[in-house]
Protein backbone atom coordinates (compact mmCIF):
# COMPACT_ATOMS: atom_id res chain seq x y z
CA UNK A 1 0.00 0.00 0.00
CA UNK A 2 3.09 2.29 0.75
CA UNK A 3 4.61 1.78 -2.47
CA UNK A 4 1.35 2.26 -4.38
CA UNK A 5 0.97 5.74 -2.60
CA UNK A 6 4.65 6.93 -3.45
CA UNK A 7 3.64 5.84 -6.96
CA UNK A 8 1.23 8.30 -7.50
CA UNK A 9 2.99 10.52 -5.14
CA UNK A 10 5.92 10.43 -8.20
CA UNK A 11 3.23 10.12 -10.83
CA UNK A 12 1.15 13.47 -9.31
CA UNK A 13 1.36 16.93 -10.25
CA UNK A 14 3.09 20.08 -8.82
CA UNK A 15 0.73 21.02 -6.03
CA UNK A 16 0.66 24.73 -5.53
CA UNK A 17 -1.86 26.41 -3.46
CA UNK A 18 -4.25 25.08 -0.72
CA UNK A 19 -7.69 26.77 -0.49
CA UNK A 20 -10.08 27.10 2.10
CA UNK A 21 -13.86 27.66 1.98
CA UNK A 22 -15.09 29.83 4.48
CA UNK A 23 -17.39 27.20 6.16
CA UNK A 24 -14.54 24.84 6.85
CA UNK A 25 -11.94 25.26 10.07
CA UNK A 26 -8.88 27.00 9.63
CA UNK A 27 -5.59 24.97 10.74
CA UNK A 28 -3.82 27.02 13.51
CA UNK A 29 -1.86 30.00 12.88
CA UNK A 30 -4.10 30.43 9.40
CA UNK A 31 -6.63 32.51 11.18
CA UNK A 32 -8.35 35.05 9.01
CA UNK A 33 -6.88 33.24 5.93
CA UNK A 34 -8.56 31.38 3.69
CA UNK A 35 -5.95 29.66 1.49
CA UNK A 36 -2.29 29.42 1.72
CA UNK A 37 0.46 28.59 -0.36
CA UNK A 38 1.52 25.04 -0.41
CA UNK A 39 5.00 24.12 1.57
CA UNK A 40 7.05 21.01 0.51
CA UNK A 41 9.24 19.63 2.25
CA UNK A 42 13.09 19.97 1.75
CA UNK A 43 13.31 17.25 -0.39
CA UNK A 44 10.66 17.89 -2.45
CA UNK A 45 11.51 21.56 -2.48
CA UNK A 46 15.06 21.00 -4.06
CA UNK A 47 14.41 18.39 -6.14
CA UNK A 48 11.40 20.21 -7.81
CA UNK A 49 13.39 23.58 -8.11
CA UNK A 50 15.97 20.96 -10.09
CA UNK A 51 13.35 19.43 -12.59
CA UNK A 52 11.71 22.98 -12.71
CA UNK A 53 15.14 24.14 -14.20
CA UNK A 54 16.12 21.50 -16.18
CA UNK A 55 12.46 22.23 -18.19
CA UNK A 56 13.04 25.72 -18.90
CA UNK A 57 16.90 25.06 -19.77
CA UNK A 58 14.94 22.03 -21.96
CA UNK A 59 12.31 24.73 -23.39
CA UNK A 60 15.05 27.61 -24.22
CA UNK A 61 16.67 25.00 -26.43
CA UNK A 62 13.68 24.04 -28.40
CA UNK A 63 13.23 27.75 -29.45
CA UNK A 64 16.64 28.15 -29.75
CA UNK A 65 17.56 24.85 -31.63
CA UNK A 66 17.10 26.60 -35.11
CA UNK A 67 20.36 28.92 -34.78
CA UNK A 68 22.24 25.93 -32.69
CA UNK A 69 21.97 23.47 -35.36
CA UNK A 70 22.55 25.79 -37.87
CA UNK A 71 25.92 26.57 -35.87
CA UNK A 72 26.76 22.65 -35.09
CA UNK A 73 26.41 22.80 -38.98
CA UNK A 74 29.24 25.03 -39.86
CA UNK A 75 31.44 24.03 -37.18
CA UNK A 76 31.10 20.61 -38.26
CA UNK A 77 30.09 19.30 -35.24
CA UNK A 78 26.97 17.42 -36.88
CA UNK A 79 28.81 13.86 -37.25
CA UNK A 80 28.77 10.55 -36.08
CA UNK A 81 32.06 10.90 -34.34
CA UNK A 82 30.62 14.03 -31.96
CA UNK A 83 27.21 12.85 -31.59
CA UNK A 84 27.82 9.55 -30.26
CA UNK A 85 29.43 11.13 -26.87
CA UNK A 86 27.17 13.98 -26.87
CA UNK A 87 24.62 11.36 -27.05
CA UNK A 88 25.81 9.79 -24.03
CA UNK A 89 25.80 12.80 -22.19
CA UNK A 90 22.46 13.51 -22.78
CA UNK A 91 21.52 9.83 -22.00
CA UNK A 92 23.77 10.57 -17.98
CA UNK A 93 21.68 13.81 -17.54
CA UNK A 94 18.13 12.06 -18.39
CA UNK A 95 19.42 9.10 -16.25
CA UNK A 96 20.09 11.72 -12.84
CA UNK A 97 16.93 13.77 -13.69
CA UNK A 98 14.89 10.40 -13.43
CA UNK A 99 16.81 9.94 -10.06
CA UNK A 100 15.65 13.42 -9.38
CA UNK A 101 12.44 12.44 -9.82
CA UNK A 102 12.24 9.07 -7.78
CA UNK A 103 13.54 11.57 -4.48
CA UNK A 104 10.95 14.21 -5.61
CA UNK A 105 8.38 11.64 -5.56
CA UNK A 106 9.48 10.46 -1.84
CA UNK A 107 9.49 13.79 -0.63
CA UNK A 108 6.22 14.10 -1.60
CA UNK A 109 5.09 10.80 0.24
CA UNK A 110 6.50 12.00 3.04
CA UNK A 111 4.51 15.03 3.29
CA UNK A 112 1.06 14.45 4.81
CA UNK A 113 -0.68 17.61 3.38
CA UNK A 114 0.32 16.37 -0.35
CA UNK A 115 -0.76 12.35 0.51
CA UNK A 116 -4.14 14.41 1.67
CA UNK A 117 -4.04 16.36 -2.24
CA UNK A 118 -3.12 12.91 -4.01
CA UNK A 119 -5.48 10.79 -2.83
CA UNK A 120 -8.64 13.40 -2.92
CA UNK A 121 -7.50 13.10 -6.60
CA UNK A 122 -7.42 9.76 -7.40
CA UNK A 123 -11.23 9.50 -5.70
CA UNK A 124 -12.08 12.12 -8.23
CA UNK A 125 -10.80 10.54 -10.94
CA UNK A 126 -12.57 7.13 -10.32
CA UNK A 127 -16.00 8.48 -9.00
CA UNK A 128 -16.35 12.74 -10.32
CA UNK A 129 -18.99 13.23 -8.09
CA UNK A 130 -19.82 16.88 -6.81
CA UNK A 131 -19.01 16.75 -3.96
CA UNK A 132 -15.63 15.00 -4.41
CA UNK A 133 -15.22 18.08 -7.25
CA UNK A 134 -15.71 20.19 -4.26
CA UNK A 135 -13.09 18.52 -2.20
CA UNK A 136 -10.43 19.10 -5.50
CA UNK A 137 -11.09 22.55 -5.51
CA UNK A 138 -9.92 23.19 -2.52
CA UNK A 139 -6.29 22.61 -4.07
CA UNK A 140 -4.30 24.51 -7.07
CA UNK A 141 -2.31 21.96 -9.23
CA UNK A 142 -1.24 21.22 -12.65
CA UNK A 143 -4.27 21.61 -14.60
CA UNK A 144 -3.87 19.06 -16.60
CA UNK A 145 -4.25 16.48 -14.05
CA UNK A 146 -7.60 18.08 -13.48
CA UNK A 147 -10.57 15.66 -14.77
CA UNK A 148 -12.78 16.85 -17.63
CA UNK A 149 -16.19 18.41 -16.16
CA UNK A 150 -17.69 18.81 -19.66
CA UNK A 151 -17.36 18.06 -23.03
CA UNK A 152 -18.58 19.17 -26.99
CA UNK A 153 -19.96 15.47 -27.01
CA UNK A 154 -22.29 15.74 -24.84
CA UNK A 155 -24.45 18.10 -26.71
CA UNK A 156 -23.22 17.67 -30.28
CA UNK A 157 -23.02 15.32 -32.75
CA UNK A 158 -19.81 14.42 -34.01
CA UNK A 159 -21.13 13.24 -37.18
CA UNK A 160 -22.24 16.98 -37.71
CA UNK A 161 -18.81 18.33 -37.75
CA UNK A 162 -16.14 18.31 -40.35
CA UNK A 163 -12.57 16.97 -39.27
CA UNK A 164 -11.37 20.38 -38.32
CA UNK A 165 -14.38 21.27 -36.49
CA UNK A 166 -16.77 24.43 -36.37
CA UNK A 167 -17.32 26.17 -39.31
CA UNK A 168 -14.98 29.36 -40.10
CA UNK A 169 -15.53 31.77 -42.99
CA UNK A 170 -12.90 31.10 -45.41
CA UNK A 171 -11.29 33.58 -48.00
CA UNK A 172 -13.31 32.85 -51.78
CA UNK A 173 -11.01 30.83 -53.79
CA UNK A 174 -10.48 32.19 -57.22
CA UNK A 175 -12.20 30.10 -59.83
CA UNK A 176 -9.87 28.18 -62.02
CA UNK A 177 -10.04 25.26 -64.48
CA UNK A 178 -9.03 21.95 -63.29
CA UNK A 179 -5.65 21.46 -64.71
CA UNK A 180 -4.59 24.88 -63.81
CA UNK A 181 -5.67 24.86 -60.59
CA UNK A 182 -3.20 21.35 -60.18
CA UNK A 183 -0.55 23.31 -62.13
CA UNK A 184 -0.99 25.90 -60.18
CA UNK A 185 -0.27 24.20 -57.05
CA UNK A 186 2.72 22.59 -58.51
CA UNK A 187 4.07 25.80 -58.87
CA UNK A 188 3.70 27.21 -55.96
CA UNK A 189 4.18 24.72 -53.53
CA UNK A 190 7.34 26.15 -52.11
CA UNK A 191 5.61 29.11 -51.34
CA UNK A 192 2.85 26.92 -49.62
CA UNK A 193 6.01 25.07 -48.18
CA UNK A 194 7.34 28.20 -46.82
CA UNK A 195 4.10 29.83 -45.19
CA UNK A 196 3.76 26.98 -43.21
CA UNK A 197 6.75 26.58 -41.92
CA UNK A 198 6.01 30.59 -40.42
CA UNK A 199 2.90 30.15 -39.42
CA UNK A 200 3.60 27.37 -37.48
CA UNK A 201 7.32 28.41 -35.88
CA UNK A 202 7.47 31.85 -34.85
CA UNK A 203 4.57 32.93 -36.52
CA UNK A 204 1.99 31.86 -34.44
CA UNK A 205 4.24 32.96 -31.17
CA UNK A 206 4.68 36.36 -32.52
CA UNK A 207 0.70 36.39 -33.26
CA UNK A 208 0.32 34.57 -29.63
CA UNK A 209 3.53 35.24 -27.10
CA UNK A 210 1.07 34.10 -24.15
CA UNK A 211 1.27 30.44 -25.99
CA UNK A 212 5.39 30.85 -25.13
CA UNK A 213 6.00 28.30 -22.09
CA UNK A 214 8.70 30.67 -20.95
CA UNK A 215 6.72 33.53 -20.72
CA UNK A 216 4.40 31.69 -18.99
CA UNK A 217 6.71 30.69 -16.52
CA UNK A 218 8.12 33.93 -16.00
CA UNK A 219 4.23 35.01 -15.27
CA UNK A 220 3.35 32.26 -12.96
CA UNK A 221 3.37 33.95 -9.89
CA UNK A 222 1.44 36.70 -10.84
CA UNK A 223 -1.23 33.78 -12.44
CA UNK A 224 -1.57 31.61 -9.09
CA UNK A 225 -2.17 35.23 -7.28
CA UNK A 226 -4.68 35.78 -9.59
CA UNK A 227 -6.28 32.25 -9.22
CA UNK A 228 -6.36 32.53 -5.60
CA UNK A 229 -8.41 35.23 -5.81
CA UNK A 230 -11.15 34.38 -8.19
CA UNK A 231 -11.40 31.30 -6.25
CA UNK A 232 -10.83 32.56 -2.85
CA UNK A 233 -11.97 36.22 -2.73
CA UNK A 234 -15.51 35.67 -6.08
CA UNK A 235 -15.86 32.18 -5.17
CA UNK A 236 -14.89 31.10 -8.48
CA UNK A 237 -15.51 27.67 -9.98
CA UNK A 238 -12.73 26.45 -12.02
CA UNK A 239 -13.38 24.11 -14.84
CA UNK A 240 -11.87 21.51 -17.32
CA UNK A 241 -13.61 21.47 -21.04
CA UNK A 242 -12.93 19.53 -23.90
CA UNK A 243 -13.94 20.86 -27.24
CA UNK A 244 -14.53 19.03 -30.32
CA UNK A 245 -10.61 18.94 -31.72
CA UNK A 246 -9.88 17.41 -27.88
CA UNK A 247 -8.07 20.52 -26.60
CA UNK A 248 -8.95 21.23 -23.16
CA UNK A 249 -9.95 24.55 -22.17
CA UNK A 250 -9.44 25.98 -18.72
CA UNK A 251 -12.21 28.37 -17.45
CA UNK A 252 -13.21 30.19 -14.63
CA UNK A 253 -17.12 30.60 -13.81
CA UNK A 254 -17.74 33.25 -10.65
CA UNK A 255 -21.72 32.94 -10.20
CA UNK A 256 -23.97 36.17 -8.91
CA UNK A 257 -27.04 35.18 -9.76
CA UNK A 258 -27.81 34.45 -5.98
CA UNK A 259 -27.10 37.65 -4.93
CA UNK A 260 -28.91 41.42 -4.88
CA UNK A 261 -28.23 43.24 -8.02
CA UNK A 262 -29.28 44.17 -11.21
CA UNK A 263 -26.61 41.99 -13.13
CA UNK A 264 -26.20 38.82 -11.60
CA UNK A 265 -28.59 36.96 -14.03
CA UNK A 266 -26.55 38.20 -16.99
CA UNK A 267 -23.34 36.23 -17.94
CA UNK A 268 -20.44 37.74 -19.60
CA UNK A 269 -18.06 35.59 -21.26
CA UNK A 270 -14.83 37.21 -21.41
CA UNK A 271 -12.45 36.50 -24.51
CA UNK A 272 -8.67 37.60 -23.78
CA UNK A 273 -5.75 38.82 -25.67
CA UNK A 274 -3.01 37.71 -27.46
CA UNK A 275 -1.02 37.49 -24.17
CA UNK A 276 -3.67 37.61 -21.59
CA UNK A 277 -4.77 35.16 -19.24
CA UNK A 278 -8.29 35.22 -17.41
CA UNK A 279 -6.49 35.26 -14.14
CA UNK A 280 -5.34 38.70 -14.65
CA UNK A 281 -7.01 39.81 -17.46
CA UNK A 282 -10.65 41.59 -18.20
CA UNK A 283 -12.55 39.25 -16.11
CA UNK A 284 -12.28 41.90 -13.29
CA UNK A 285 -14.14 44.54 -14.92
CA UNK A 286 -17.46 43.05 -15.67
CA UNK A 287 -16.71 41.14 -11.90
CA UNK A 288 -16.83 45.08 -10.76
CA UNK A 289 -20.15 45.59 -12.24
CA UNK A 290 -21.99 42.54 -10.12
CA UNK A 291 -22.27 40.26 -13.57
CA UNK A 292 -21.88 36.38 -13.61
CA UNK A 293 -18.07 36.11 -15.41
CA UNK A 294 -17.19 33.40 -17.50
CA UNK A 295 -13.67 33.48 -18.69
CA UNK A 296 -11.44 30.86 -20.29
CA UNK A 297 -7.70 30.71 -21.65
CA UNK A 298 -7.24 30.44 -25.39
CA UNK A 299 -5.58 26.91 -26.39
CA UNK A 300 -1.56 26.62 -25.20
CA UNK A 301 -2.58 29.31 -22.35
CA UNK A 302 -1.33 28.02 -18.90
CA UNK A 303 -3.84 25.54 -18.19
CA UNK A 304 -5.35 25.07 -21.89
CA UNK A 305 -4.15 22.68 -23.98
CA UNK A 306 -3.15 23.22 -28.02
CA UNK A 307 -2.00 25.69 -30.32
CA UNK A 308 -3.71 29.30 -30.76
CA UNK A 309 -4.41 29.11 -34.70
CA UNK A 310 -8.09 30.52 -35.31
CA UNK A 311 -9.63 27.01 -36.03
CA UNK A 312 -9.11 26.05 -32.75
CA UNK A 313 -9.86 28.93 -31.00
CA UNK A 314 -13.56 28.86 -32.82
CA UNK A 315 -13.46 25.55 -31.53
CA UNK A 316 -12.42 26.45 -28.07
CA UNK A 317 -14.94 29.53 -27.93
CA UNK A 318 -17.43 27.20 -28.88
CA UNK A 319 -17.25 24.65 -25.95
CA UNK A 320 -17.12 27.89 -23.73
CA UNK A 321 -20.61 28.72 -25.03
CA UNK A 322 -21.85 25.37 -24.88
CA UNK A 323 -20.94 24.67 -21.44
CA UNK A 324 -22.47 28.08 -20.56
CA UNK A 325 -26.19 27.10 -21.94
CA UNK A 326 -26.03 23.23 -20.90
CA UNK A 327 -24.38 23.02 -17.96
CA UNK A 328 -24.33 26.39 -16.12
CA UNK A 329 -28.21 26.98 -17.41
CA UNK A 330 -27.79 30.43 -19.22
CA UNK A 331 -29.75 31.33 -21.89
CA UNK A 332 -28.45 32.58 -25.30
CA UNK A 333 -30.57 35.48 -24.84
CA UNK A 334 -28.63 36.27 -21.05
CA UNK A 335 -25.34 36.30 -22.58
CA UNK A 336 -23.24 39.27 -22.88
CA UNK A 337 -19.38 38.47 -24.90
CA UNK A 338 -17.24 40.94 -24.05
CA UNK A 339 -13.60 40.79 -25.74
CA UNK A 340 -10.01 42.89 -25.76
CA UNK A 341 -8.04 43.02 -28.65
CA UNK A 342 -7.20 39.66 -30.47
CA UNK A 343 -10.25 38.19 -28.04
CA UNK A 344 -12.36 40.13 -30.88
CA UNK A 345 -11.82 37.19 -33.35
CA UNK A 346 -13.68 34.97 -31.39
CA UNK A 347 -16.12 36.89 -29.93
CA UNK A 348 -17.22 37.88 -33.33
CA UNK A 349 -16.91 34.20 -34.13
CA UNK A 350 -19.56 33.27 -31.25
CA UNK A 351 -21.90 36.15 -32.61
CA UNK A 352 -21.77 34.96 -35.85
CA UNK A 353 -22.63 31.66 -34.80
CA UNK A 354 -24.87 32.06 -31.76
CA UNK A 355 -27.09 34.95 -33.09
CA UNK A 356 -29.25 34.71 -30.15
CA UNK A 357 -26.65 36.28 -27.67
CA UNK A 358 -27.48 38.90 -26.32
CA UNK A 359 -25.15 41.61 -27.19
CA UNK A 360 -21.26 41.80 -28.38
CA UNK A 361 -18.48 44.38 -26.64
CA UNK A 362 -15.64 44.63 -28.27
CA UNK A 363 -12.64 46.79 -26.39
CA UNK A 364 -9.40 47.54 -28.21
CA UNK A 365 -10.54 45.18 -31.06
CA UNK A 366 -9.14 45.07 -35.13
CA UNK A 367 -11.12 44.61 -37.61
CA UNK A 368 -8.60 42.12 -39.83
CA UNK A 369 -5.16 41.22 -39.03
CA UNK A 370 -3.63 41.31 -42.32
CA UNK A 371 -2.91 45.31 -42.36
CA UNK A 372 -1.03 44.67 -38.66
CA UNK A 373 0.89 41.88 -39.95
CA UNK A 374 1.83 43.97 -42.73
CA UNK A 375 3.34 46.48 -40.19
CA UNK A 376 5.47 44.16 -38.30
CA UNK A 377 6.77 42.17 -40.83
CA UNK A 378 10.15 42.83 -43.10
CA UNK A 379 8.94 44.74 -46.34
CA UNK A 380 10.52 42.27 -48.59
CA UNK A 381 8.04 40.05 -47.00
CA UNK A 382 5.00 42.48 -48.17
CA UNK A 383 6.12 42.55 -51.22
CA UNK A 384 4.83 40.26 -54.21
CA UNK A 385 7.97 37.81 -54.78
CA UNK A 386 8.04 35.77 -58.07
CA UNK A 387 7.37 32.04 -57.95
CA UNK A 388 7.84 30.30 -61.25
CA UNK A 389 6.33 33.84 -63.30
CA UNK A 390 3.58 34.18 -60.68
CA UNK A 391 4.11 37.03 -57.90
CA UNK A 392 3.16 35.53 -54.26
CA UNK A 393 2.56 37.85 -51.47
CA UNK A 394 4.31 35.83 -48.54
CA UNK A 395 2.53 37.86 -45.71
CA UNK A 396 -0.95 37.61 -47.51
CA UNK A 397 -0.48 34.44 -48.22
CA UNK A 398 0.31 33.41 -44.89
CA UNK A 399 -1.99 35.24 -42.79
CA UNK A 400 -5.07 34.10 -45.12
CA UNK A 401 -4.09 30.66 -44.88
CA UNK A 402 -3.28 30.33 -41.33
CA UNK A 403 -4.22 32.84 -39.12
CA UNK A 404 -7.37 34.41 -40.69
CA UNK A 405 -8.71 36.40 -38.10
CA UNK A 406 -11.24 38.61 -40.21
CA UNK A 407 -13.31 40.14 -37.12
CA UNK A 408 -15.43 42.84 -39.11
CA UNK A 409 -16.58 40.14 -41.44
CA UNK A 410 -17.77 37.77 -38.83
CA UNK A 411 -19.55 40.84 -37.13
CA UNK A 412 -21.18 41.56 -40.26
CA UNK A 413 -23.03 38.43 -39.55
CA UNK A 414 -24.64 39.28 -35.95
CA UNK A 415 -27.85 41.33 -35.83
CA UNK A 416 -27.30 42.40 -32.25
CA UNK A 417 -26.40 45.81 -30.40
CA UNK A 418 -22.56 46.00 -30.61
CA UNK A 419 -20.17 48.51 -28.59
CA UNK A 420 -16.75 49.03 -29.86
CA UNK A 421 -14.24 50.46 -27.23
CA UNK A 422 -11.33 52.58 -29.16
CA UNK A 423 -8.16 53.26 -27.04
CA UNK A 424 -6.95 56.82 -28.17
CA UNK A 425 -3.56 55.94 -27.34
CA UNK A 426 -3.65 52.71 -28.88
CA UNK A 427 0.00 51.79 -29.59
CA UNK A 428 -0.78 48.01 -30.28
CA UNK A 429 -3.66 47.75 -33.45
CA UNK A 430 -2.42 51.07 -35.03
CA UNK A 431 -0.37 50.64 -38.30
CA UNK A 432 1.87 54.12 -38.08
CA UNK A 433 1.55 55.11 -33.98
CA UNK A 434 -0.25 56.00 -31.14
CA UNK A 435 -0.27 59.27 -31.88
CA UNK A 436 -1.89 58.60 -35.30
CA UNK A 437 -5.28 57.61 -34.49
CA UNK A 438 -7.05 57.24 -37.79
CA UNK A 439 -4.56 54.67 -38.27
CA UNK A 440 -6.55 52.66 -35.12
CA UNK A 441 -7.85 49.35 -37.23
CA UNK A 442 -10.68 50.37 -34.69
CA UNK A 443 -12.21 53.06 -36.94
CA UNK A 444 -12.10 50.55 -39.66
CA UNK A 445 -13.96 47.51 -37.89
CA UNK A 446 -16.87 50.78 -37.15
CA UNK A 447 -16.86 52.07 -40.62
CA UNK A 448 -17.30 48.14 -41.97
CA UNK A 449 -20.07 47.60 -39.51
CA UNK A 450 -21.85 50.82 -39.94
CA UNK A 451 -21.40 50.46 -44.02
CA UNK A 452 -23.08 46.68 -44.02
CA UNK A 453 -25.79 47.69 -41.63
CA UNK A 454 -27.04 51.44 -42.78
CA UNK A 455 -25.43 51.15 -46.59
CA UNK A 456 -28.09 54.32 -47.63
CA UNK A 457 -26.89 56.46 -45.05
CA UNK A 458 -23.33 55.83 -45.06
CA UNK A 459 -22.84 57.00 -48.35
CA UNK A 460 -19.40 59.25 -49.41
CA UNK A 461 -20.41 61.80 -47.79
CA UNK A 462 -21.74 59.97 -44.57
CA UNK A 463 -18.42 57.95 -44.72
CA UNK A 464 -16.31 61.56 -44.43
CA UNK A 465 -18.68 62.99 -41.56
CA UNK A 466 -17.72 59.57 -39.42
CA UNK A 467 -14.21 59.42 -40.52
CA UNK A 468 -13.77 63.60 -39.03
CA UNK A 469 -15.65 62.21 -35.77
CA UNK A 470 -12.92 59.39 -35.55
CA UNK A 471 -9.82 62.56 -36.43
CA UNK A 472 -11.15 63.51 -32.84
CA UNK A 473 -8.52 62.80 -29.94
CA UNK A 474 -10.31 64.54 -27.29
CA UNK A 475 -13.82 64.78 -26.10
CA UNK A 476 -14.05 68.43 -26.91
CA UNK A 477 -13.10 68.23 -30.88
CA UNK A 478 -15.59 65.31 -30.59
CA UNK A 479 -17.50 67.67 -29.83
CA UNK A 480 -17.08 70.41 -31.85
CA UNK A 481 -17.35 67.73 -34.68
CA UNK A 482 -20.85 66.57 -33.53
CA UNK A 483 -22.17 70.29 -33.19
CA UNK A 484 -20.54 71.26 -36.40
CA UNK A 485 -22.97 69.12 -38.57
CA UNK A 486 -26.31 69.68 -36.13
CA UNK A 487 -27.06 66.57 -34.89
CA UNK A 488 -30.47 66.18 -33.70
CA UNK A 489 -30.52 62.93 -31.65
CA UNK A 490 -33.89 63.07 -31.15
CA UNK A 491 -35.00 63.32 -34.96
CA UNK A 492 -32.09 60.58 -35.45
CA UNK A 493 -34.03 58.29 -32.61
CA UNK A 494 -37.04 58.68 -34.21
CA UNK A 495 -36.33 58.04 -38.03
CA UNK A 496 -34.83 54.98 -36.58
CA UNK A 497 -37.30 53.61 -34.51
CA UNK A 498 -39.97 54.37 -37.27
CA UNK A 499 -37.95 52.51 -39.53
CA UNK A 500 -37.80 49.28 -37.16
CA UNK A 501 -41.45 50.02 -36.49
CA UNK A 502 -42.62 49.84 -39.91
CA UNK A 503 -40.29 46.99 -41.67
CA UNK A 504 -38.98 44.93 -38.48
CA UNK A 505 -35.89 43.45 -41.23
CA UNK A 506 -32.75 42.23 -40.19
CA UNK A 507 -30.23 44.42 -41.44
CA UNK A 508 -28.85 45.42 -44.07
CA UNK A 509 -31.35 47.95 -43.77
CA UNK A 510 -32.33 50.82 -46.47
CA UNK A 511 -33.05 53.88 -44.13
CA UNK A 512 -31.49 56.96 -45.58
CA UNK A 513 -32.82 55.84 -49.50
CA UNK A 514 -34.65 58.76 -49.53
CA UNK A 515 -33.38 61.45 -47.11
CA UNK A 516 -31.18 64.60 -47.69
CA UNK A 517 -27.42 65.09 -47.44
CA UNK A 518 -27.92 66.68 -44.41
CA UNK A 519 -29.90 64.22 -42.50
CA UNK A 520 -27.82 61.16 -44.04
CA UNK A 521 -24.76 63.11 -42.46
CA UNK A 522 -26.45 63.59 -39.22
CA UNK A 523 -27.65 59.74 -38.83
CA UNK A 524 -23.93 59.01 -39.74
CA UNK A 525 -22.43 60.68 -37.00
CA UNK A 526 -25.67 60.05 -34.77
CA UNK A 527 -24.97 56.19 -35.08
CA UNK A 528 -21.05 56.07 -35.26
CA UNK A 529 -21.20 57.78 -31.34
CA UNK A 530 -23.87 55.13 -30.31
CA UNK A 531 -21.69 52.52 -31.55
CA UNK A 532 -18.45 53.34 -30.54
CA UNK A 533 -16.93 54.59 -27.97
CA UNK A 534 -13.65 56.30 -27.14
CA UNK A 535 -11.23 55.40 -24.04
CA UNK A 536 -8.50 57.91 -23.21
CA UNK A 537 -5.65 55.39 -22.83
CA UNK A 538 -3.40 52.98 -24.08
CA UNK A 539 -3.73 49.44 -24.82
CA UNK A 540 -3.00 47.31 -21.65
CA UNK A 541 -4.62 49.37 -19.42
CA UNK A 542 -7.24 47.24 -17.96
CA UNK A 543 -10.95 49.04 -18.50
CA UNK A 544 -12.61 50.42 -15.43
CA UNK A 545 -16.03 49.57 -14.99
CA UNK A 546 -17.61 52.34 -15.44
CA UNK A 547 -16.49 52.54 -19.39
CA UNK A 548 -18.46 49.03 -19.69
CA UNK A 549 -21.72 50.01 -20.48
CA UNK A 550 -24.61 48.10 -22.08
CA UNK A 551 -24.42 48.75 -26.52
CA UNK A 552 -26.89 50.94 -27.87
CA UNK A 553 -29.95 49.16 -29.12
CA UNK A 554 -33.54 51.00 -30.45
Amino acid sequence: MAGWMWFRCFLGPHLQRVHRSQEESRPEGRAGRRGWTYQPKSLEKHTDSILGWASALWSLSYYSSPLVLCYLYRKGYICSSKLVPVSQYVGTVMVCLLGVAFLRGWGRWRNSEYQQFISILEETRKNHTPSNKKKLACYDFDFSHWPADFSWEEVSNPKLLSKAGVSLLKPEPKLRGAADSMLNSLRTLPCHIVSFLIAHSFGRRILYPGSVYLLQRAMRPMLQQGQARLIEECEGQRNKLVACDGNEIDTMFVDRRREEGLHGQTLVICCEGNAGFYEVGCMNTPLEGGYSVLGWNHPGFAGSTGVPFPQNEANAMDVVIQFAVHKLGFQLSDIVVYAWSIGGFTASWAVMSYPEIQALVLDASFDDLLPLALKVMPDSWSEPVMSYKQKWPLVTHTVRQYMNLNSAEQLCKYQGPVLLIRRTKDEIITTTGPEDIMSNRGNNLLLKLLQFRYPKVMTDDGVRAVRAWLAASNPVEEAAVYSSYEVDDDWCVSVLQSYKTERDVFFPWSVGEDMTLEGRRQLALFLARKYMRNFDSTHCTPLPYSEFTAPWGL
